[in-house]
């Protein structure tokens, strides 16, 4: 069963302006530190709410990318070198935000033999050396599969480790270019067999059958994911994959609550949902 088709950009996906002290301040925090957000450069639709809340998902390893998805809005090209002081900027701003909850991401870097899974582990053990009471989430890249890098991440003890399958099997190799479905499947298994709680995100409005949505869901189960967001894909710029379809909150609510039946212990689905959003209610 195909998802019913809705091309004309519908009211409730109207994005909220930024504003407001808290937004300002951490506007200020970020770029005082030269450090880059996924929330700006990702164009994420939440970022009002979470900047206003004090909340922001750190982007490490520059805002270059090595690989260019064609949902995704990062730049892409040569990164410049790896700042070895990034990860103490990140965990003094973590702080002076005073932030019991943190996302961290990153850029692809495949450019680098380790795929800058040792800044990851740093950026990691530094925040909780300046920040104890904080729990940490990461949104991790695949690392081209390699377990020895996958591993370093792992061993730094973050609380949860996501790693997002983006779409359904048929449409990866359109949708991510370098990646590869099973290859993601192996990573977040990878992740989950170790204990550390696993996290996966889809997007919605690609083309994906109900079906295919479905079985995505029996896949990440599966591996051993436990935390699912679903969302709804939304073109940043005319480059990028155009919508093919605008869920309605209603089946994004119906999702929601398949992906709880089916056996998730958390399940965020709804159309301005992104993978980190809500991210402290998932510890």
């Amino acid at each position: 069963m195909e998802i019913p088709i809705n091309r004309r950009k519908p009211d409730w996906l109207k994005i909220k302006l930024p504003k407001g002290e808290s937004y300002l301040k951490v506007k200020e925090i970020l770029h005082g530190q030269k450090l880059h957000t996924i929330c700006e450069s990702g164009k994420c639709p939440n970022l009002s709410e979470c900047w206003e809340a004090g909340t922001a998902t750190f982007m490490i390893l520059g805002d270059i990318c090595t690989r260019s998805c064609k949902f995704c809005n990062t730049k892409t090209g040569i990164p410049l070198p790896v700042d070895k002081e990034e990860p103490q900027r990140v965990a003094d701003s973590i702080k002076s935000m005073n932030l019991k909850h943190c996302v961290i991401t990153s850029v692809d870097r495949d450019d680098l033999p380790d795929g800058g899974s040792h800044i990851w582990a740093e950026t990691i053990l530094k925040i909780r050396e300046v920040n104890p009471n904080t729990t940490i989430e990461v949104l991790i890249p695949d690392f081209n599969g390699i377990e020895a890098d996958i591993n370093r991440v792992i061993e730094a003890k973050p609380n949860i480790i996501s790693h997002n399958l983006e779409t359904v099997r048929r449409l990866t190799a359109q949708v991510r270019r370098q990646a590869r479905y099973n290859l993601s499947l192996r990573v977040l298994k990878q992740i989950a067999d170790s204990g550390v709680v696993a996290k996966s995100g889809v997007m919605l409005g690609l083309g994906e059958t109900e079906e295919e949505l479905f079985e995505s869901m029996d896949d990440l189960l599966a591996s051993g994911v436990s935390v699912i967001t679903i969302g709804q894909y939304l073109q940043p710029t005319a480059k990028h994959l155009p919508v093919i379809d605008y869920v309605t909150p209603e089946k994004f609510a119906e999702y929601g609550r398949v992906a709880l039946k089916k056996g998730f212990r958390v399940a965020e689905s709804g159309p301005l949902v992104r993978s980190s959003y809500h991210a402290e209610r998932h510890v």
